[in-house]
């Protein structure tokens, strides 16, 4: 087992991830009927797609003495209705140090191969920028 979700009202959701206990709350969006104080299921979908990218990068990019270390990603989630869905995830990742041409290629690959971004369906756009600096 994963996780235990578990509703509890007010369109909220409590989530416990069950090997360390963590807690995670949901709210519904405040444009479905939510009041937004939370993450929503579908900010925690586009959140875990920069999660994942920056996570493989940096696990397989020990093996390239790639450090990642200060990279951040802001995440834009686009949603679209009939039947409500996400239409697109934008990435945006800062990477701060100075890498080759050949490490900068190795990090958007590996970004847009990563476990999530092969998860998810094939009509939801993944758009990834990335700037290097």
């Amino acid at each position: 087992m994963t996780s235990k979700i578990t509703y509890i009202g007010g369109l909220r959701c409590s989530a416990e991830h069950i090997y360390s206990g963590t807690i995670i709350e949901s709210d519904a969006p405040i444009d479905n009927h939510g009041k937004g104080q939370k993450f929503s299921p579908t900010d925690l979908c586009a959140t875990s797609l920069a999660e994942c990218a920056l996570t493989t990068i940096a696990i397989l990019g020990k093996e390239k003495n790639i450090n990642i270390d200060s990279a951040y990603c802001t995440v834009e989630k686009i949603m679209k209705p009939e039947p409500r869905r996400i239409a697109e995830i934008v990435c945006h990742f800062r990477f701060d140090a100075n890498y080759s041409a050949e490490e900068k290629s190795f990090i958007e690959q590996t970004a847009h191969n990563c476990p999530v971004a092969k998860s998810l369906h094939p009509d939801l756009v993944q758009t990834m920028v990335f700037n290097f600096k």
